[in-house]
């Protein structure tokens, strides 16, 4: 991509770091103090670690080291803490917002320096570090990453469970609790500056699928969908971006509905694709649409026109009924309601996004649960999260005879200020080809 400026991987490091330090300056202790947590901690081995640890190791830390644990403690301001001002208090090593950030791990980890070490070479292991610690600062509430719904709460394995509560003692067992919205409130909160960087990330995506679906990549009658995604995929690896699922692209046809993909592109056709990457660790997910014009035509049919219109009010409606703290159900019941007042015949199945592709945050809807997503749709939406607004709807055509097509579409948002916005725009016109 001529116009794409993919940075260094030293300086994606620099910048991603920055973000990191920033987030633990800012969002951790708040998001702690919002759920009510003295303390975090969390467990995991190599290759085996909790998806939230490997989101607040610095660049270019790729995995725990043996037994890596991080403990967050986020002393309390009241008056018996002030009053208390003994020495090992006062010795303590804080961030300037009032978060200690410790790590457990044997030897060097490349954590420094955004955590204090704090294994004495005299103890034995990591769990009598960790009992230590947790005795010395006596947390109220203790947080552990054990979840029923949500998978980005549930990082904690049933060794490192089994061993921590051993550890903890029947004291401080007692003031353990899932810190599964804890999980989810870390990973879903941006910054500004990770706001600002992701309407480059999904720029890049939507140049990908520009020039996927033009002439440079296709030739009617020889290039096949399958030819398309797998340009896509190898576009995204020679620019240095990681794919975080294989790009799809399918084809809708007057007369024949969906044709196979390792079939030839014709004049004619519906495209529609699905392309999605990893860059300075954010994810994009967008999908778009294009038509390949038969000889003579300079446009597509009115009707598939109208249809792609359709879709993008079906995008306004779903943005239109987002408000903070509606829950994901919520916002999809309102959604599917002012759409059938509508006329509109459509599906919702939005999801968050950022350090994950379906990410930590409400799900609004799921293509095979319109009805609502028990657990994971009752979260709620909250300020400067990002999400993936992915719908579909289903319109037939008068210039194909009445032919019902789908119009699929998912475009980047940012929901800040109680309402949404699109990172990069979104379609309002086809891809010709």
């Amino acid at each position: 991509m001529k116009n794409a400026c993919i940075i260094p991987l030293r300086e994606q490091a620099k910048v991603r770091n920055s973000w990191l330090e920033e987030r633990f300056r800012t969002i951790l202790p708040r998001i702690m103090d919002r759920e009510g947590f003295d303390m975090w901690i969390i467990s995991g081995r190599e290759y085996n670690e909790d998806p939230v640890m490997m989101s607040m190791f610095p660049q270019p830390m790729m995995s725990a080291r043996r037994r890596t644990m991080l403990v967050f403690y986020r002393e309390r301001n009241n008056d018996a803490d002030k009053e208390r001002g003994n020495c090992e208090e006062q010795d303590r090593w804080e961030s300037s917002d009032g978060l200690e950030r410790i790590t457990i791990a044997r030897g060097r980890t490349g954590l420094f320096p955004m955590y204090e070490p704090v294994w004495i070479e005299e103890e034995p292991d990591e769990w009598h570090v960790l009992a230590r610690i947790v005795e010395e600062r006596d947390p109220k509430s203790i947080g552990i990453n054990v979840s029923e719904v949500f998978a980005f709460g549930d990082g904690l394995s049933h060794s490192e469970y089994v061993n921590l509560m051993e550890a903890l003692g029947p004291i401080y067992r007692e003031r353990v609790r899932s810190a599964e919205r804890l999980a989810l409130g870390w990973l879903e909160t941006r910054l500004a500056h990770e706001i600002w960087a992701y309407t480059e990330v999904v720029r890049i995506c939507h140049d990908i699928i520009k020039e996927g679906f033009s002439h440079k990549v296709i030739i009617p009658g020889v290039t096949t969908a399958s030819d398309v995604a797998w340009w896509m995929r190898q576009t995204m690896c020679d620019m240095g971006l990681d794919a975080w699922f294989q790009p799809s692209v399918d084809v809708q046809r007057f007369g024949v509905g969906a044709v196979n993909p390792n079939s030839p592109i014709l004049p004619g056709d519906l495209l529609h694709c699905d392309v999605g990457f990893y860059y300075l660790g954010l994810a994009s997910d967008v999908q778009q649409n294009a038509y390949v014009l038969k000889l003579g035509e300079d446009s597509p049919p009115l009707g598939l026109v109208c249809a792609l219109a359709t879709g993008n009010k079906m995008q306004d409606i779903v943005m239109g009924q987002m408000r903070a703290g509606r829950t994901g159900n919520q916002i999809l019941k309102a959604s599917l309601k002012e759409a059938e007042a509508q006329g509109i015949k459509g599906s919702v199945y939005c999801h968050p996004i950022g350090y994950h592709g379906h990410a930590a945050g409400p799900t609004i809807g799921l293509w095979d649960h319109q009805e609502g997503v028990p657990g994971r749709g009752d979260y709620e939406l909250f300020e400067d999260t990002c999400h993936a607004l992915e719908l579909n709807i289903r319109q037939e055509v008068k210039e194909w005879h009445g032919q019902e097509i789908t119009i699929a579409l998912e475009e980047d948002i940012v929901f800040t200020g109680n309402k949404g916005y699109f990172l990069d725009g979104r379609q309002e016109e086809f891809h010709l080809i």
